[in-house]
């Protein structure tokens, strides 16, 4: 995977805006989506996600504000920007009288330079080796996605954007596009920006995620690291005797009922316990007070229901 803190974001939106008369449905919109992640966008119904993925693809101009693919514009150098964009816009359509190798072939006609191994690629990367010969009305739900994610890899963009991915998907097939979309992250370096309602799977499967409400960026968070490994930062209860003086000896934290609780690496971890037991404070216990994604999210949004 690429290294995301040395590589320029493969797409930046810079103060992006979209009216329709007097709404505003998505409000000086300024995001950094970094290169070689799978990159979760998330927000209630009506926060603005499908909004920002059509300005994304040029389905619906953009009232003010630009957005950058690989450096260029979308609105002063449509062509170039799109190029490097392989996308699925709510469900992938297919000729379903035709087989999904056939599907495949029509696609490559549009696009210059995908070879028949460049085919044979995409069939391999998403696993649709066996079935590629079956006509797509034959095709579960699950099959029909991942034959549209090879739909949209053929060109090699560097930026994949699918809008509810796992709409309809049961649980294998979740989990089956989950290995898929992390595998092509690792094999081809492709960015995948990814909206979903499914905030479960939205942890498992990103590496970091954007959270809207209202038009209006909340925030962005870091889920894992280069490595696949969750974050180290965490909130962390230390059970001690002495709370107050913990906190003294400490600098930070919050006393509450138990102990103190602070936000700390796990390598700081070992260092803070010599710590209080060299100041005379007795350490029963070091926890971490995990929070999953569904708890911040309904932190940050107020509760509002997921869309």
């Amino acid at each position: 995977m690429l290294t995301t803190e040395l590589a320029e974001p493969v797409a930046r939106l810079q103060g992006v805006t979209k009216k329709i008369g007097s709404k505003t449905l998505v409000s000086d919109l300024t995001l950094d989506i970094p290169a070689g992640q799978i990159f979760g966008f998330l927000g209630p119904n009506g926060a603005g996600k499908t909004t920002t993925i059509r300005m994304m693809v040029g389905l619906i101009s953009i009232s003010r504000g630009d957005i950058l693919i690989c450096g260029r514009s979308i609105k002063d150098h449509f062509e170039e920007a799109v190029s490097h964009v392989g996308a699925i816009v709510e469900n992938p359509e297919m000729y379903k009288f035709l087989t999904g190798y056939q599907n495949l072939r029509q696609y490559a006609r549009m696009v210059s330079g995908v070879t028949k191994q460049r085919i044979d690629e995409v069939i391999k990367l998403v696993g649709l080796d066996n079935r590629i010969h079956d006509k797509v009305k034959t095709y579960s739900l699950g099959m029909r996605q991942r034959l549209g994610v090879a739909q949209a890899l053929l060109h090699r963009p560097k930026l994949l954007i699918l809008d509810e991915p796992t709409n309809g998907l049961d649980p294998q097939g979740i989990r089956e596009l989950r290995d898929y979309l992390r595998r092509l992250c690792q094999q081809e370096g492709t960015t995948v920006f990814v909206s979903s309602h499914l905030l479960s799977e939205m942890e498992l499967m990103c590496d970091s995620v954007a959270i809207i409400q209202n038009g209006r960026l909340v925030d962005v968070r870091q889920l894992k690291n280069i490595g696949d490994t969750v974050v180290a930062a965490a909130e962390t209860l230390f059970e001690v005797d002495q709370a107050e003086t913990a906190m003294a000896l400490i600098g930070r934290g919050i006393v509450k009922e138990g102990g103190l609780v602070l936000e700390v690496t796990r390598e700081e971890i070992p260092a803070l316990n010599e710590l209080l037991v060299n100041g005379g404070v007795k350490v029963y216990g070091i926890r971490a007070l995990s929070r999953s994604l569904e708890d911040q999210f309904l932190e940050m949004t107020g509760g509002e229901g997921i869309g």
